[in-house]
């Protein structure tokens, strides 16, 4: 009995040492135990040795492993028993990449549990994941909790981006929330709906019925969309509330072979463009996952602009979708018109690498072309975008991307462009694009043919203008020919993109030859070099100077905002002489002297148009021409302009001020002041005031002329020396002396007249002299106007009065009335003298032959005196 006794204490004892052992070495044998029944190629591995307390269960990480790949991760999961089992996990992540490497299982000989026997082992255990991951779709993390029991399962999972909850009770499928916050400036997809699970789950539900309400930026109202089958057919249905027709519909069939959506229909009629089409697609093998499945579809989009219809077709299949390795043939071809463009698609292409990390690759021969109308003015004649080696991932687009194109403006002209370049995982601010370009074309307004070329490269986020070089063979427009004008880069411009430190900098030169002018004016060859710095293309500053020559330089600084272009340009005081160049040699003029220097400031906008306000002043002036000169010109010019309107004098009149003009009549003090408004009108006036000058002992003087015109501008003119008048114009057949006065009223936009009711009278005595030669000749052509031109020889003319009337053809017209003394052989004899003479001004100016005129008058008109007046008396002549 005491031997028994000891055996059984014996093995009790050696009990205890075994379970001690298994316990202390649990994290060793318990993976290779669940082996047994795990798939084959499946295992567990364990980091840290699980923990047994008396409250529970603790395994700190426990990884579950397909061949190498982490297809789970538990980390701070704890088991415990409180009534019912609770089963907390601190991180369960998943690995989607590794689902594809789960081995096939072989069909069982024995029958599938149902639904119901599944359920029924259940215990009753609550489930909770405080943080749950899906790889690669991080984004979608949150929260799970399970309440499982064999009557009831429940569920719900909580995350930034997805709510769901719902319960399985027997076969039905209640979801009561889903909310997914597709797009981050929408409001959250939301689903409801229920669902009977087949009797064996292996499958799809045999029915259910879902409705959800989703939110698409282009409509201003929510979308419904409803699903709803029963055994192996049914239809989803997406109707936007504002349209009658659906935006999607989708009828389907499923067999266990295959799932297939036949003749399904879509249309998209937001963003000024309406689209349409039908949808098929066939998927065989869909119970085996998309590692097993194929498939095969067809898309085709209608389109309709000004240009007609279009129909494209997307053909994709047959091949397969997987998350390690996709091989799915697709094909776009077609044409697609919209408004007055129409584009034509041959675009064969592949579509590989895993879900996650998918990539499109363009085939041989991809091509995609667009002709019409882009804008109203310029028309498209054919661009061609050759896609072939191209490939597109999420990690942006490699290969050679090109474009050419051709085009025509109905007014520029003609032009071609050539884009090449070689990109690397370009995307946006990411990779690498090197690019060169070149193009040339007409510019018809200027009868001129242009070129451009250059190149750079878009390298992460920072854009490299490395070369450029564009200009004209020449440009003429009017009377105007320019001369190789060519714009170049001086310092490559780089545009850094970097949302930290942003920054916008480049230098550049356009050089012209010189600029020749119809009248012979020439402008020296010109540079203007300026350079850039700021932010980006939108925001920065400018500053450069102008060069023509000896002309300059003119120094511009500015800044433009995205908005508006503002800007100043100085001219430094300089000497009028380097003007020479621009006065035709044909005006034989020399500049003597003078300075002058000018500030202006300007800006520009879309909605503004071009503003400019400044002063230009020259002191000092001087010219001289073979047969005059003028002196000590003063100019001053302040101006202003604004929504096409010139504003003179916008500080202070424009003056004029000039020292003497010394020609065959010297004139002095010429002054002038000008303010108001180019074009005028009847609320902007233009004003002409104080214009004088001194000339012939004399002055000719007008207060104003107001633009438009109203009442006449007075042309005062105050003791003109007519001998200093005819000396001057030197006329051989008579001499005048004495001064002259009067008023000329002037009209400028008058339909008829330019001078109406002008007058001149003498305000002292006048003395008239007829040459000798002159006299004798008209008496020897002319016997009887004899006796009359002998009282005409010498004449004291005591009163004057001249009548002046000029049209706007240029017909001036004298009336004129003469009263004096005429002194004849020592005898004095009183003559009343009326002249009227019509001469055409334009003709009169380019002759000045006003005293061969005078004489054909008087040969003409002269009359004897009365031979009743005795000898000695005074006499009256009339005509």
């Amino acid at each position: 009995m005491k031997g028994i006794c000891k055996a059984i204490l014996a093995l009790v004892l050696l009990l205890i040492v075994v379970l001690l052992t298994l316990l202390l070495t649990f994290g060793y044998w318990l993976p290779t135990l669940a082996g047994i029944w795990l798939p084959q190629g499946t295992r567990i591995a364990l980091a840290e040795r699980p923990q047994i307390s008396r409250h529970g269960l603790s395994v700190p990480d426990l990884r579950y492993l397909v061949d190498d790949c982490p297809l789970a991760r538990v980390s701070g999961a704890s088991l415990r028993r409180s009534g019912r089992w609770l089963l907390n996990v601190g991180e369960l992540e998943l690995d989607s990449a590794c689902l594809a490497k789960l081995p096939q299982t072989e069909a069982s000989p024995v029958a599938p549990r149902t639904l119901a026997q599944w359920q029924s082992m259940l215990p009753n255990t609550t489930v909770t994941v405080d943080k749950a991951i899906l790889a690669p779709w991080q984004a979608w993390q949150g929260s799970l909790t399970l309440s499982l029991t064999p009557a009831v399962q429940q569920f719900r999972y909580q995350g930034e981006k997805v709510k769901l909850q719902g319960q399985l009770r027997g076969q039905t499928l209640t979801l009561s929330e889903l909310e997914v916050a597709a797009f981050a400036d929408r409001p959250p997809v939301k689903l409801v709906g229920e669902f009977t699970l087949p009797l064996v789950p292996d499958g799809l539900p045999v029915s259910g019925r879902a409705v959800a309400t989703l939110s698409l930026p282009q409509s201003a109202s929510p979308v419904n969309a409803e699903l709803e089958w029963k055994q192996n057919a049914g239809q989803l249905v997406v109707m936007a509330r504002e349209s009658a027709d659906p935006l999607l519909d989708l009828p389907w069939n499923v067999t266990r072979q295959r799932l297939t959506i036949s003749d399904g229909r879509w249309t998209w009629p937001y963003q000024g463009i309406p689209l349409s089409g039908r949808l098929g697609i066939k998927i065989e093998n869909w119970q085996e996952g998309l590692e097993g499945a194929t498939i095969d579809g067809r898309l085709n989009v209608l389109t309709q602009g000004k240009a007609g219809k279009g129909n494209a077709v997307l053909s994709f299949g047959p091949g397969r979708l997987s998350m390690e390795e996709s091989a799915m043939p697709l094909q776009l071809t077609g044409e697609a018109k919209h408004e007055d463009l129409i584009f034509y698609a041959r675009l064969p292409a592949r579509l590989g690498g895993s879900l996650s990390d998918p990539q499109l690759s363009f085939s041989s021969g991809a091509l995609l072309r667009s002709r019409g109308r882009a804008i109203e003015s310029l028309s498209v004649d054919e661009i061609r975008w050759p896609l072939a080696g191209v490939k597109l991932s999420r990690r942006g687009m490699d290969g050679r991307l090109q474009a050419i194109l051709r085009a025509h403006e109905k007014q520029a002209g003609n032009f071609v462009l050539h884009l090449d370049g070689q990109a690397h995982d370009f995307l946006p601010d990411a990779g690498r694009w090197q690019w060169r370009y070149w193009g040339s074309g007409h510019f018809t307004p200027m009868r001129a043919r242009w070129d451009v070329a250059g190149k750079g490269e878009w390298r992460d986020s920072v854009i490299t203008l490395s070369a450029l070089s564009t200009g004209f063979d020449r440009l003429q427009y009017g009377t105007m020919t320019m001369e190789t004008p060519r714009l170049v880069l001086k310092r490559p411009v780089i545009w850094r993109r970097d949302a930290a430190g942003p920054d916008f900098s480049g230098a550049l030169a356009l050089d012209a030859g010189k600029t020749t002018f119809s009248g012979g004016s020439v402008l020296p060859p010109s540079t203007l070099t300026f350079s850039v710095q700021g932010r980006d293309p939108t925001r920065f500053q400018f500053r450069g100077a102008l060069h023509a020559g000896a002309i300059g330089p003119v120094r511009v600084n500015g800044r433009w905002d995205g908005v508006r272009l503002r800007g100043q340009a100085w001219w430094p005081k300089q000497s009028l002489a380097v003007f020479q160049p621009l006065l035709p040699p044909d005006w034989k003029m020399t500049l003597r002297e003078g300075e002058l220097y000018a500030q202006v400031a300007f800006s520009a906008a879309a909605g503004q148009g071009f503003e400019a306000g400044g002063h230009g002043v020259l002191k000092g002036g001087s010219a001289w021409m073979p047969d005059n000169q003028i002196n000590g010109v003063d100019f001053t010019l302040p101006f202003r302009f604004h929504e096409g309107t010139w504003l003179l004098g916008s500080r202070g009149p424009v003056s004029l001020r000039v020292g003497e003009v010394v020609n065959q009549v010297t004139a002095t003090e010429l002054t002038a002041d000008l303010q108001g408004s180019y074009p005028w009108s009847e609320e902007r006036p233009l004003l002409l005031s104080d214009v004088s000058v001194k000339l012939l002992g004399g002055k000719i003087a007008m207060r104003q002329l107001r633009m438009p015109q109203r009442d006449p501008a007075l042309l005062r003119v105050e003791n003109i020396s007519t001998s200093e008048l005819i000396s001057a114009i030197n006329p051989k057949q008579f001499a005048l002396s004495g001064p002259v006065s009067g008023a000329l009223p002037l009209w400028l936009n008058d339909e008829k007249w330019i001078v109406k009711d002008g007058w001149l009278t003498n305000p002292g005595p006048l003395t008239l002299r007829l040459d000798k030669d002159t006299a004798d000749a008209i008496i020897k052509d002319n016997m009887a106007a004899g006796a009359a031109i002998g009282w005409l020889r010498y004449m004291e003319i005591a009163r004057s009065w001249t009548k002046i009337n000029l049209d706007n053809l240029g017909r001036l017209t004298l009336q004129s009335a003469i009263v004096g003394n005429s002194h004849v052989d020592g005898k004095v004899g009183t003559v009343n003298l009326n002249y009227t003479h019509e001469e055409n001004v334009f003709t009169l100016w380019r002759s000045l032959r006003f005293g061969d005129n005078l004489r054909a008058w008087l040969e003409q008109n002269a009359a004897l005196p009365d031979s009743r007046c005795p000898s000695g008396k005074k006499c009256e002549e009339s005509q």
